[in-house]
This record gives structure tokens, sequence and C-alpha cells, in this order.
């Protein structure tokens, strides 16, 4: 995904080819969020009015670009992880000891990939975390892009969500899966903030006036 035109990876995305999928969509809205913060974190900097913030904007912007890059990581590790579910379902199961390897090889698989779904989530949580940090030092005329920016990793995480969840119904370890939720859980916590940082801008917004056209 990373060096990939936009237009080239969506033709991936919707062919019948696999990978990219919903993994590879839910790092895509995760970068993309985060993109958005370093934007506006680019267009504050150095405005006269965010002098008093420059460091906090220079810090947001350093920790989007690493969630940006870890964002894109993640797609390539949603492509590897499948890769690996899907050899083990296809080993062989002509003996008991084969139905056994191949049993195990599918639980050890759908453990691993189901830490993707749930490093992604925990990605665009730090994204609607940053956001939220921005609101009150950014340029106001961006301020605006931040709700997107919320937004774009709201969708992430609940393609996460859903991934882990389905991942973790194939999982037979108990204790594995209540671990599992529960990070998952941590992480969806951003999506309530999310909301509220897209209400609380919208409302900014609804409450001002429209300018008089002089006649």
């Amino acid at each position: 995904m990373r060096d990939e035109t936009v237009g080239g990876w969506l033709d991936d995305l919707a062919s019948a080819s696999f990978p990219p999928g919903a993994g590879a969509a839910a790092a895509m809205n995760t970068a993309v969020g985060a993109a958005l913060i370093s934007m506006v974190c680019n267009l504050s900097i150095g405005h006269p009015k965010c002098a008093a913030h420059e460091s906090d904007l220079l810090a947001a912007r350093a920790a989007a670009e690493e969630l940006r890059s870890t964002a894109l990581g993640l797609s390539a590790d949603d492509a590897a992880a499948f890769g690996t579910v899907l050899a083990a379902h296809r080993l062989p199961r002509t003996t008991a000891t084969s139905t056994r390897a191949h049993a195990v090889a599918v639980q050890e698989a759908l453990t691993a990939a189901t830490e993707v779904p749930l490093r992604t989530a925990r990605t665009a949580a730090e994204v609607v975390c940053l956001a939220r940090r921005l609101i009150a030092v950014a340029k106001a005329d961006v301020v605006p892009d931040l709700a997107v920016a919320a937004s774009s990793a709201r969708a992430a995480l609940d393609i996460a969500a859903v991934i882990a969840e389905a991942n973790l119904s194939g999982i037979a370890d108990t204790e594995h899966r209540s671990a599992a939720r529960v990070q998952l859980a941590r992480s969806l916590k951003a999506v309530t903030e999310s909301e509220a940082i897209t209400a609380e801008i919208r409302a900014r917004y609804s409450r001002r006036e429209p300018p008089v056209t002089p006649e």
C-alpha cells in the first residue's frame, strides 16, 4: 500500500484477488486520519495565532507521522496474517495426525491474525486522541479537518472490531478470547470520543451566522 497509487490500490481492493481486504481498508482509514492530523499541524505551525502552542503542534505532527507509518505497515501485516491462515486451512487432513496438526496450525494462525486488527484499533484510537488534543491549539479554519480525522479513525475502529471478532469466533482458547476482547474494548472507547469530537465541531459551526452580504 505504501508505494501504490490510490487508484491502483482501490482496483486491487475491488478485485477478486485477496489481499487487500477489510484489514487493509482499516489500515487505510487509520492512515488517512493520521495524515489529516499532520496536515492540520503543518497548516498551524508557524501561524502567529498558534505560536504559543508550537511545541504541542510539533509533537503532535511527529506522533501523527509515526501513526501513519504504523498504519501502512499494518496493511502488509494483515496480508501476511491472512496468507498464514489460508495456508493453515489448506493443510491436509488425511490422517488423525495430520488432522490434529491442521487444527493446531489453524488455531495458531487465527491467534496471530487477531493481533493485526487489535493493533489497528489501538493505532486508530491514538489518532482520535491526537484529534482531541489539537482542537484547542490548531489554526481555527482547519479544526473541521480534525473531525474528519476522528471520523476516519472511527471507521477503522469499526472495521478492526468486526475483523477481530470474526477471528476470535474461531479461536478455542477462551482465555485468549477474553484477553483480546478486553484489549479491543479499551480501544473502542475512542469511538465515543470520535463521535463527541465530530458533534462538538459541527455544533461550533452550526451556531455561526452566515456573513452579511453587502447590498
